[in-house]
């Protein structure tokens, strides 16, 4: 249940931008290029601090790094409903790093504590996150009514206050935490394997598409004459065929040695939901959302199910997932800004998606040669 709370809370504040990017836009005055920034924050972060979470929890152990995490995310999403432009960018900083080092922590405990069932458990986790991204997509704008829209992202340090409420309850059991170190395979022995960079690039590259669909779908969608609200549904049904995604793809993958098959066909997935969105006037856009989300939500179940099954040990895991989501987020930084300015530059969606199909292509060279039967070493 600690495993789920936790997972539930790693997207909601980064889902709930999205949908309020015009009513963000209007009160602030900041450009798409500064919106998209603000997406980056997180990305950041994640690249920034994920490396150094194995150091962490050799000073404290795993248990209480999670409860580090989630005092960060708490306190960060908390700040967003201040009413500072200062407190919304300090607020995502520090709530990214709250989530680097959730990111990173969940795929280590999975293999020390589930190593026999990497797939269900990583199917678990990863479709909780999805359940917290769909939530924020889909019930952000009817709660920005009701509290405005700096409320409407404050609103989300609730969840995560629970969540800390029931990890604080496994932490008073005073059991000796168990520490998650450094193993057999090192960073630098990681710097230098090609797998591992294969894997971390594989990773990038699948969230640097997802944060732009989340930052920048439902101003794409009104921008083809929807509602604010049926946009952010839209992006909610995103969402919740990523949960299908993310539940299903994880199981099958842990049950086959070799992962390929699956790239290619969450790959062909993906590029026709990116198709179906350059057709004008929303054309069955919530047939393009659902496969877009399926494959992408796929995408990120199969790149977490791989930092278990590519680690020999929960240690390997453990740098293997700081390693690869490191260099892995710092890469997806660039997209929410990059797609943003192409929009402002272009004054339409045509060249921004074509930059997603770029990515997609990219992604698919570096994955092919990840999901091959192989270990780190």
């Amino acid at each position: 249940m600690g495993i789920a709370l936790v997972a539930l809370n790693l997207r909601p504040a980064l889902a709930s931008v999205g949908p309020l990017v015009p009513d963000l836009r209007e009160a602030t005055g900041l450009s798409n290029t500064a919106i998209g920034t603000l997406t980056t924050l997180p990305l950041l972060a994640f690249g920034c601090v994920s490396m150094f979470t194995s150091a962490v929890t050799r000073r404290v152990g795993v248990e209480h790094a999670v409860a580090l995490a989630l005092v960060l995310l708490l306190t960060g999403t908390a700040l967003r409903a201040v009413p500072r432009v200062e407190a919304l960018f300090v607020g995502t900083g520090t709530l990214g790093v709250g989530i680097a080092l959730g990111n990173v922590l969940l795929p280590a405990i999975a293999k020390r504590d589930f190593a026999d069932q990497a797939g269900p458990i990583t199917s678990l986790y990863s479709s909780m996150m999805g359940v917290g991204a769909m939530a924020a997509a889909g019930f952000t704008v009817p709660l920005a009514t009701d509290l405005g829209w700096r409320g409407a992202l404050g609103i989300w340090a609730v969840p995560a206050g629970v969540a800390l409420l029931v990890w604080g309850i496994r932490l008073s059991r005073r059991r000796p935490p168990r520490r998650v170190g450094v193993g057999g395979v090192s960073l630098r022995a990681l710097g230098r394997s090609r797998l591992a960079w294969q894997v971390a690039l594989y990773l990038g590259l699948q969230s640097m598409t997802f944060y732009v669909v989340i930052a920048w779908l439902p101003d794409l969608l009104q921008s083809r004459g929807l509602s604010g609200a049926s946009a952010g549904w839209l992006l909610a049904l995103s969402q919740a065929t990523g949960v299908a995604g993310t539940s299903v793809v994880p199981l099958l993958a842990g049950r086959v040695s070799d992962q390929r098959r699956i790239i290619w066909t969450l790959a062909g997935l993906e590029s026709v939901g990116i198709a179906g969105l350059l057709l004008p006037a929303g054309t069955l856009a919530a047939v393009w959302v659902a496969l877009l989300g399926f494959a992408l939500g796929g995408t990120f179940g199969l790149v977490l199910t791989l930092l278990v099954l590519r680690a020999p040990d929960a240690e390997s895991a453990s740098e293997l997932s700081g390693m690869a989501q490191s260099v892995g987020y710092l890469v997806a930084s660039t997209g929410p800004a990059a797609f943003g300015y192409l929009h402002d530059a272009t004054e339409g969606w045509t060249v921004p998606l074509l930059f997603l199909v770029g990515v997609l292509g990219a992604k698919v060279f570096f994955g092919l040669p990840a999901g091959r039967r192989r270990m780190v070493a």
